[in-house]
């Protein structure tokens, strides 16, 4: 196997370009710049050919359970939330109209069955409160430093009423809320307002509440899912919570917005359309971009760029790639510009994210801790045949020949 030009690809794939530079940009096809003419690129014939066979016939059962696991079908049943029509609904409400009128408090209720989430909680075992505020550089330190002593604290998940677990929600929740935010304001107060009061932007309020709610659960997305493995052990919320932040924070998760900004800047300096062409010819996804969930376009993203006035940056790298990609901008494109029109603090999206997202994960382990299952897949074995010795192994992967006896 080696390397596809586009012409081979689009053969191979039956497919539009769009649809070849779209898979490039969801990272289901690798790409490459061609030695010969940079301007060109090469594709991953492995790739290609595995998705061309996906389009045609049927596939063995160990081979669907294998593609399920990335963006397949769920791999769970949940009430929470699901993707159709093209829309998020949460429990069966569009979470965009939720959005034009709803605070992440109110939506924590309908997702976790009980009361809005406006009280202070109990507090958990033990004073971690000097803890919380102590010694900490930034609002994620602080964060993780928090859920882990309330992880460490708190009781087990399994075996306690859903009342109970509700109440101890409401304590993570608003522990998480601390960490980020400080303990300094009104504490009781709306977060979106706790927010805007902490980033010195009361102007942002009402976008900042339409983003909260948004991100406030998303089906079975990698946070989503370590936070219900977390406590489907019987761990704490707490514990499920941190799974749930550590995932977050990779690049192709919370830390996407990081992306956008790189965009933006090369195109800043040397044009949009040359800056998404030479993107596509290095074989890099296009940040901000598409969802595999959302082909006609993110609605996250919709309700709030409708919010704001684009700066001109965006605006021309939003149309480049709409035209040379075909993908329209995502929830993290909209989080970058919002940062960048409200001039909110760089680590804003990922606050805003663990914020809101804290919601879901903590409704998805109340759900979990209710089955009282275990999730514990398997694994499909694809390593030396079984009683192969290590040194053995070790011959056949460095392709030497093994010496006679």
């Amino acid at each position: 196997m080696g390397w596809l030009t586009a012409a081979q690809a689009l053969d191979a794939l039956g497919v539009r370009p769009q649809t070849l530079y779209a898979s490039v940009s969801r990272k289901r096809i690798r790409a490459k710049a061609d030695p010969q003419d940079p301007r060109r690129s090469l594709y991953h014939e492995a790739d290609v050919r595995r998705l061309a066979r996906r389009r045609v016939g049927p596939r063995k059962v160990e081979e669907v359970a294998a593609g399920a696991i990335e963006w397949g079908d769920p791999v769970l049943p949940s009430a929470m939330s699901t993707v159709a029509a093209g829309r998020l609904w949460y429990r069966g409400q569009d979470a965009a109209l939720l959005a034009e009128s709803k605070t992440l408090e109110e939506v924590a209720a309908l997702l976790w069955g009980g009361d809005e989430v406006t009280r202070a909680p109990r507090s958990p075992p033990g004073d971690t409160s000097g803890f919380r505020e102590s010694g900490s550089s930034t609002p994620l330190h602080r964060a993780f430093m928090s859920l882990a002593e309330r992880a460490s604290l708190d009781p087990p998940s399994y075996g306690r009423s859903p009342s109970v677990l509700r109440e101890e929600a409401r304590g993570v929740l608003l522990t998480l809320a601390e960490s980020l935010l400080g303990s300094g304001g009104d504490v009781s107060a709306p977060l979106h307002l706790r927010l805007a009061t902490a980033w010195q932007r009361k102007g942002a309020s009402k976008i900042l509440q339409r983003t909260l709610v948004l991100l406030a659960d998303h089906e079975l997305n990698a946070s989503t899912f370590a936070a219900r493995v977390a406590v489907s052990t019987g761990a704490s919320l707490a514990a499920g919570v941190l799974a749930g932040l550590a995932t977050l924070t990779g690049p192709l998760h919370g830390g996407a917005a990081a992306g956008v900004w790189e965009l933006v800047e090369t195109a800043r300096s040397q044009g949009a359309e040359s800056a998404v062409r030479d993107r596509l010819g290095q074989g890099r996804p296009m940040a901000g971009f598409g969802h595999p969930l959302y082909p006609a376009g993110d609605p996250r993203a919709v309700s709030l760029l409708q919010s704001l006035v684009l700066p001109a940056e965006y605006v021309a790298v939003r149309d480049a790639v709409e035209h040379w990609v075909g993908e329209r901008p995502n929830i993290d494109f909209a989080l970058a510009a919002m940062t960048r029109t409200h001039r909110l603090p760089k680590d804003a999206p990922l606050i805003l994210f663990a914020l809101a997202r804290c919601v879901g994960w903590l409704a998805h382990e109340l759900e979990q801790v209710a089955t009282g299952h275990l999730i514990r897949p398997r694994a499909r074995y694809v390593g030396n045949a079984l009683g192969t010795s290590l040194e053995a192994g070790s011959t056949r992967r460095s392709g030497a020949r093994p010496t006679a006896p």
